[in-house]
C-alpha cells in the first residue's frame, strides 16, 4: 500500500547506531538510535531504501513491528541490514547492573529489580542453569538429566514454598513433552499445577523421563541460580570464582524480537531484515498451548521473528541463537516469504514454522481420535479462502541444536499451509524430526537437497523426516476406515491433500527412528533420488505415495497396515535386506523391480509373492567411506531402471554456513549374506562377531556355538554400562540373535525406545539387562 505523507526523496539510506540519537536525521554522521525511529522515518520516503545499523547490540524494549503502513512498493524495497559485515545483534533481554554480596559458603546473592521476568539468565553471555533436580548434566541424553522421584512425596516434602517451579517431562510413550507450572501445595502436601497442554496427545507424563525447576531446595551446584521475588533477591552459585562485580547479567524480557502484521487484504510487502543477530529471548513453553488438525503438536505461534499476513518479506543471512522459544513463525496468510543464508543454533523450540488458520479448514478435526460421519464431511477439496502461509521458501540454513526447552519441535515444521520450499538446509541434533509435514492441508511442498541426521534423540516412534495425514476422511477406528475408503477412495482421500508432495535428493539419517515416516495417512507423496543412511523408509496406511530411486543401506523398506486399494508403488530402489512388514496383506499397486543387496532378502520377497523382476546386485560402490553410494558402471541394478544421482550437493551451499556444518556419520555397511564369520563388525558402539569356534564357546561357557560374542566395548558407545567384554548376545528386544545377521535383524525390525532389553550370557547364565538410554 502507499501510504499518505510520504514525500519524494533522494535519500536511499538510513543509519542506526547504538551511540545515536533518535533526534538525529538518520545520517551515517547523526544517526537514529534505534531500529523503530529508522522504520518510522522511512515510511516518508520513497524508492529503494536501506536502513544500515551499525554494530553493536540493541536491547529491544518492544518488538521491531512492520505494518501495512511500512509496505514498499514491489520496486521500492525496504531493507534493515548490519553495515558492512558489522556485528549487529537484537536482543529481548535487560542488562542489569547488580551489587553482589556472599549469601553463604557457596551462593551469592544481590538484590533484584521488582518488575523483571526471571524466566532466564545469561552471565557473560553465557545460559545460566535455574535451580533443578536433577542437576543440569550435559551427557544425559533427555532433558540434561531426569529422574523418576523429581516429583516425589519425599522430594516434595523438602520445598517450603515452590509455587512458581516447572514441571517438564516426555510424554508417555515418548511423542514430545508435557510442562507445568507450580502453584503450590494443597492440603495433602501434594503439588498443584496447572499445564499439560503441551501435546496434542494428552496421556500423561512419562514416569521416569521428568525434572523440576525453579526450585530454591535444589539451588545446590555450580551454575545454578533462584530468584526468589518475594524477598527481591537473585541467589547465584557461580561455576567460576569470576569477579561477579565485573560480569555482564543480561535476563530476557521479551519473546519477540521483530514482528510482520498485517493481512490478507492489507500485507505487509517487500521488506527484508539481513545479516542480523536474534537472541536471548524468553521461553513460550507455557503457551504452547494451540493444538494442531489432529497431530501430536501443540504450537505457540510467536518466535524471535514472526511474520502473518505478509508477502514477499524475508529474513536473510541471520544468525538466531540462545532464544527461549521459535526461531522464525510464518502464521496465516503469508506470500512468496523467504528465510534463506540463516543459522539457527541453540533454539528453546522449533527454528521455522507453517501454520495456517484453521478456519481455512474444511471439516478440521483436533484430537486423534475425533472422527466425523460420513454425511457431515465438506467434500469440496482444498481451503477456504487465503488465510494460509503458501509459495514460500526455507532455503541454505544452518539448524542444529534445538528443542532445548521443548521436544515436539522441528528444524522446519509445515501445517496447514501449500507449496513450501525446503531446500539445502543442514538439520541435525534435535530431539524429534528434523522436518515435519503436520497433515495433508494442502500439501504441494518440495523438500529437496536437504542433510538431516541426528535426529529423534530425545523422543521416539518418529523420523528424521516425519509426515501425518490424519485428514478429513480420517478415522481412528482401522475397521471403519477401511468401510470408508473401500468405496469412496476417490471422492475423500485427496480432499485435503490437494497437491502431490515430493522428497527428492535428500540425505537423512535417523538412528531412533526411521529416515523418512510416512505415518497415519500421509498421502499423495512421491519420494525419489534419496540417500536413506540408517533408518530405512516406513510408509504407514496412506495413499497414492511413490518410492522410486531411494538407496536404503543397512535397512529396509517397512510397509504398515496398507489399504487394500492404497494404490501405493514401491519400484527401483536400492534395499540392504528383506523389507519389515506390519499387518501387510495386499502390497499395494506395485512392489517390483527393485534391487537387494543382499541375495537371501531377494529370494524370501520373491517367495512372499512380489518383486518378481527384482534382482540381487553386489555391493559395489563408488566410494562408500566418503558417502558416495552410487553403484559402479556394469551392477545388475541398472537393469532394473534404477539410476545413479548425484550425491555431493546435500545441505546448506553458502561458503560460510557450509565451513560450519556438520557432516552427518557414515555408516559402517552391514552386509547381510557376508560369510565372514570370523571378521568383527560394529553394533552400537560393540566389536562383535558370531560366536562359532569350539574355543570362544569355551571361553564363555556357551552351551553351544551360537548367538554374538562382544569382543570391545567403545567408551562412546551407549551400552557401555551394560554390556562387557565376553558377553554373549542372545536377545535383542525380545528377538532371539543366534547370529550376527539376526541381531542386525533385529535393531531394524523393533524401533528401539529408550529403554529396551538384551538378553547376555554371562558368568555361565543367562541373565536379562533392561537397557536405560538417557
Amino acid at each position: 500500500m502507499v501510504c499518505t505523507g510520504i514525500k519524494l526523496s533522494a535519500q536511499s539510506v538510513l543509519y542506526v547506531s547504538v551511540s545515536g540519537n533518535d533526534a538525529n536525521e538518520g545520517t551515517k554522521e547523526k544517526p537514529f538510535a534505534t531500529p523503530e525511529q529508522a522504520k518510522l522515518k522511512a515510511r516518508t520516503i520513497r524508492g529503494k531504501l536501506t536502513v544500515y545499523l551499525r554494530g553493536g547490540t540493541y536491547y529491544l524494549q518492544k518488538p521491531l513491528v512492520f505494518t501495512p503502513a511500512d509496505s514498499r512498493k514491489d520496486n521500492e524495497p525496504l531493507v534493515f541490514t548490519a553495515y558492512h559485515d558489522e556485528q549487529v545483534v537484537f536482543s529481548g533481554a535487560r542488562q542489569l547492573q547488580l551489587k553482589w554480596e556472599k549469601n553463604n559458603g557457596t551462593t551469592w546473592r544481590a538484590s533484584i529489580p521488582e518488575d523483571l521476568t526471571w524466566d532466564r539468565l545469561f552471565i557473560n553471555g553465557k545460559l545460566q542453569q535455574m535451580a533443578r533436580y536433577p542437576n543440569y548434566n550435559p551427557a544425559a541424553k533427555i532433558f540434561k538429566g531426569t529422574a523418576p522421584d523429581a516429583i516425589s512425596p519425599e522430594r516434595i516434602k523438602k520445598w517450603n514454598h515452590p509455587e512458581g517451579a516447572y514441571v517438564h517431562a516426555l510424554h508417555r510413550s515418548e511423542w514430545g513433552d508435557f510442562h507445568y507450572r507450580v502453584l503450590g501445595k494443597d492440603d495433602t502436601g501434594a503439588l498443584k499445577m496447572e499445564g499439560g497442554w503441551q501435546n496434542n496427545r494428552k496421556m500423561g507424563m512419562h514416569k521416569d523421563f521428568r525434572f523440576v525447576e525453579n526450585v530454591r531446595e535444589e539451588l545446590d551446584t555450580a551454575g545454578e541460580w533462584y530468584a526468589d521475588k518475594n524477598k527481591g533477591l537473585l541467589l547465584y552459585y557461580p561455576a567460576t570464582p569470576t569477579s561477579l562485580s565485573r560480569a555482564v547479567i543480561e535476563v530476557p524480557q521479551l519473546a519477540h524480537l521483530a514482528e510482520f502484521r498485517g493481512t490478507a487484504a492489507d500485507p505487509v510487502r517487500n521488506i527484508s531484515l539481513e545479516g542480523l543477530s536474534f537472541t536471548q529471548t524468553t521461553r513460550t513453553f507455557m503457551q504452547t498451548n494451540e493444538p494442531l488438525l489432529r497431530s501430536d503438536w501443540a504450537v505457540y505461534r510467536g518466535a524471535a521473528v514472526f511474520f502473518t499476513g505478509t508477502e514477499h518479506c524475508s529474513v536473510r543471512g541471520a544468525s538466531f541463537y540462545d532464544l527461549g522459544g521459535n526461531g522464525v513463525f510464518f502464521s496465516n496468510y503469508n506470500r512468496n516469504d523467504d528465510v534463506s543464508g540463516c543459522s539457527f543454533i541453540n533454539i528453546g523450540a522449533s527454528a521455522v514454522c507453517f501454520a495456517g488458520d484453521p478456519a481455512a479448514v474444511r471439516s478440521p478435526l483436533y484430537e486423534y481420535h475425533e472422527s466425523l460421519p460420513l454425511e457431515k464431511i465438506d467434500r469440496t477439496p482444498g481451503p477456504i479462502g487465503v488465510n494460509y502461509p503458501a509459495a514460500c521458501t526455507v532455503y541454505d540454513n544452518l539448524i542444529h541444536d534445538i528443542g532445548l526447552e521443548e521436544k515436539q519441535v522441528a528444524g522446519v515444521q509445515i501445517s496447514m499451509s501449500q507449496d513450501i520450499l525446503v531446500k539445502h538446509n543442514t538439520i541435525y541434533n534435535v530431539p524429534r524430526a528434523g522436518i515435519n509435514i503436520n497433515d495433508g492441508t494442502w500439501g504441494g511442498h518440495v523438500i529437496e537437497y536437504n542433510d538431516v541426521f541426528n535426529t529423534v534423540l530425545e523422543t521416539g516412534d518418529h523420523g528424521a523426516f516425519n509426515s501425518w495425514g490424519r485428514d478429513r476422511f480420517w478415522h481412528p477406528v482401522r475397521d471403519s476406515m477401511n468401510a470408508r475408503t473401500d468405496k469412496l477412495r476417490d471422492e475423500l482421500v485427496l480432499l485435503d491433500a490437494v497437491h502431490t508432495n515430493i522428497i527428492r535428493y535428500n540425505r537423512f539419517r535417523c538412528d531412533h527412528g526411521w529416515d523418512i515416516d510416512l505415518d497415519d495417512g500421509s498421502t499423495n507423496y512421491e519420494i525419489y533420488n534419496n540417500v536413506l543412511l540408517n533408518g530405512g523408509l516406513k510408509l504407514r496406511e496412506g495413499f497414492f505415495r511413490k518410492a522410486e530411486n531411494n538407496i536404503i543401506l543397512n535397512n529396509s523398506f517397512h510397509p504398515h497396515v496398507w489399504f487394500r486399494n492404497s494404490e501405493d508403488v514401491f519400484v527401483k530402489n536400492v534395499i540392504a535386506t528383506s523389507y519389515k512388514p506390519v499387518r501387510i496383506n495386499v502390497w499395494g499397486k506395485q512392489v517390483d523391480k527393485n534391487v537387494f543387496l543382499d541375495s537371501l532378502s531377494l529370494i524370501k520377497e520373491q517367495q512372499a509373492g512380489h518383486d518378481q523382476h527384482s534382482v540381487y546386485a553386489a555391493p559395489a560402490f563408488m566410494d562408500a567411506s566418503k558417502g558416495d553410494y552410487r553403484l559402479k558402471p556394469g551392477s545388475a541394478a541398472f537393469s532394473t531402471g534404477f539410476q545413479n544421482f548425484p550425491m555431493d550437493n546435500f545441505g546448506v551451499i553458502s561458503p560460510p554456513l557450509k565451513a560450519r556444518a556438520m557432516e552427518p556419520p557414515l555408516p559402517e555397511l552391514l552386509l547381510f549374506n557376508e560369510q565372514n564369520d570370523q571378521a568383527l563388525s560394529e553394533f552400537m558402539g560393540l566389536k562383535v562377531k558370531n560366536l562359532n569356534t569350539l574355543a570362544e564357546r569355551s571361553a564363555t561357557g556357551m552351551h553351544a556355538e551360537t548367538g554374538v560374542l562382544v569382543k570391545e566395548v567403545d567408551a562412546s558407545s551407549p551400552l557401555r554400562a551394560y554390556i562387557r567384554p565376553n558377553d554373549v548376545i542372545l536377545e535383542f528386544n525380545e528377538t532371539a540373535t543366534p547370529d550376527l545377521r539376526a541381531l542386525r535383524e533385529a535393531k531394524i525390525g523393533k524401533r528401539l525406545r529408550n529403554t529396551f532389553t538384551i538378553k547376555l550370557f554371562r558368568d555361565q547364565q543367562e541373565q536379562l539387562i533392561q537397557i536405560t538410554i538417557r
